[in-house]
């Protein structure tokens, strides 16, 4: 349930064939995206019991499953929960990436093209994960009800009070209903900066009244960014640091946007735990983005991002969306046996 971006890793190769060999017996961790390893090292215990896995293009080795739970075959409603005080631009911008992914008239590279590598995924009907993701109704806790440290299980609580509140709750869908929970630049929340930029799960109805698919991302801006903007932000121990420059001018969500499509198409085709990913343990899959971590465009891998396009200001980005660019890892596809994506030089 995680994405990550790649780390400087001289014995690179030699630690992927070992984690490699190492998830086939113990499986991996869950529910994190984590860009960078902290301090600027990488050892056997980031691939083993870390948030942060990585995969260099296709291996025999990932051995991706379906384990016959649903996956999100109806239209999909992201019902989003701003958390804290969100400025208008910051907030068009991500609705607009939600919206470019069902947008097919996007120009080549686009949002709407890096989606249709989820929608290979079916259930065990045969049915695929849907075409259509729109926006749907928006909660706003501009006081911070819960607070500005937020644990895991507080998250939920969040949720909760969203969809049970006096005035504009969220509607409750829990069949194709997506929740995303975004946390402004002044809140923490678990484990955030150090091993977590967002994470996917779903609520429990002990403590929600209903089982309802969410994710949280948090905007890194002002805690994190060298390790949750990468790499529009780079960590202060990288020497000589030339961080990309980001496609819309802010570059904590312009981070957020990447992890944001992770979640969402770990969401889709794993929304239970209980659908499609590596490993024997549910509670510790490796999902469909958590495989490209790093990746945007072809050849990336360990440091190197991969072949990405250069706009007319500076800018860097790998998609278009309606109106605007997105850099967007790239994803699983298990047709295909590799990490793929729409700028994808062999397509």
């Amino acid at each position: 349930m995680c994405q990550g971006l790649s780390a400087p890793s001289p014995p690179f190769a030699a630690l992927l064939s070992f984690a490699l060999l190492f998830f086939l017996f113990a499986g991996g961790p869950v529910s994190a995206w984590r860009p960078w390893p902290q301090n600027g090292k990488m050892n056997v215990t980031d691939y083993a019991f870390g948030d942060s896995k990585k995969y260099e293009g296709s291996s025999e080795f990932v051995k991706l499953r379906y384990h016959m739970g649903p996956v999100l075959t109806t239209n999909i409603t992201v019902h989003t929960i701003w958390y804290g005080k969100w400025d208008r631009n910051q907030k068009k911008i991500i609705r607009e990436f939600v919206n470019s992914i069902s947008a097919t008239n996007s120009p080549h590279p686009s949002v709407a093209g890096w989606w249709r590598t989820v929608q290979l995924y079916t259930d065990q009907t045969g049915a695929n994960i849907s075409k259509t993701v729109r926006l749907g109704e928006e909660k706003n806790d501009r006081f911070y009800s819960h607070g500005k440290s937020l644990t895991r299980l507080s998250i939920q609580s969040v949720i909760k009070s969203a969809i049970t509140a006096k005035t504009r709750p969220l509607p409750i869908n829990p069949r194709s209903g997506l929740y995303l929970l975004l946390t402004a630049d002044d809140v923490y929340v678990q484990d955030f900066c150090t091993s977590v930029c967002g994470f996917h799960y779903f609520t429990f109805p002990s403590l929600v009244g209903y089982t309802l698919p969410y994710a949280w991302v948090g905007n890194s801006a002002k805690m994190c960014p060298g390790q949750c903007a990468y790499p529009f932000a780079m960590p202060a121990y990288i020497p000589n640091p030339k961080p990309f420059k980001s496609p819309n001018g802010d570059v904590g969500v312009d981070g957020m946007i990447s992890v944001i499509g992770h979640e969402m198409a770990e969401l889709a085709s794993n929304p239970l735990a209980n659908a499609w990913y590596a490993g024997q343990d549910p509670s510790f899959p490796v999902e469909i983005a958590d495989l490209c971590e790093g990746i945007y465009g072809t050849g990336g891998g360990g440091s190197y991002t991969g072949q990405v396009l250069d706009a007319r200001d500076g800018a860097t980005y790998n998609m278009n969306g309606i109106r605007r660019r997105f850099l967007v890892q790239w994803l699983w596809s298990h047709v295909l046996n590799y990490c793929t994506g729409p700028n994808a030089l062999d397509h």
